[in-house]
């Protein structure tokens, strides 16, 4: 599979890896076409273009949270930018809904949590 990195977000979680792992995999997305899990990394791949992968792992606070957002498209893959206007501002509101992700996960937690 060809893929292009779109963008990257990352942030810490002041909890041990397991417990962020869980409520990672317990929080997918309900639109998801195709699901691949790693040791310790999801993706989440659907519509013509889009894959996000999640992968967490040990960091000196807690654990590291890392999302990537690829383009997978196998026909016309020039032509995502093109096509999809809301590219405009689209790592911003990537960067955005990690973070209120990875504030969710703190809650949940009862630690905290930033980006990175």
């Amino acid at each position: 599979m060809r893929k292009t990195l779109i963008t990257e977000v990352a942030g810490v979680v002041e909890a041990p890896v397991e417990p962020v792992w869980r409520i990672l995999l317990g929080d997918r997305p309900e639109h998801e076409t195709k699901v691949e899990l790693g040791e310790h990394t999801v993706a989440y791949q659907g519509g013509w273009w889009y894959r996000g992968e999640w992968s967490v792992a040990p960091d000196p606070e807690g654990t590291r949270v890392v999302h990537r957002v690829y383009n997978v498209a196998e026909w016309m893959r020039w032509g995502v930018p093109l096509a999809n206007r809301f590219f405009i501002g689209f790592d911003e509101r990537t960067r955005t809904a990690f973070a209120d992700g990875l504030a969710r996960i703190g809650t949940r937690l009862g630690c905290p949590a930033r980006l990175a």
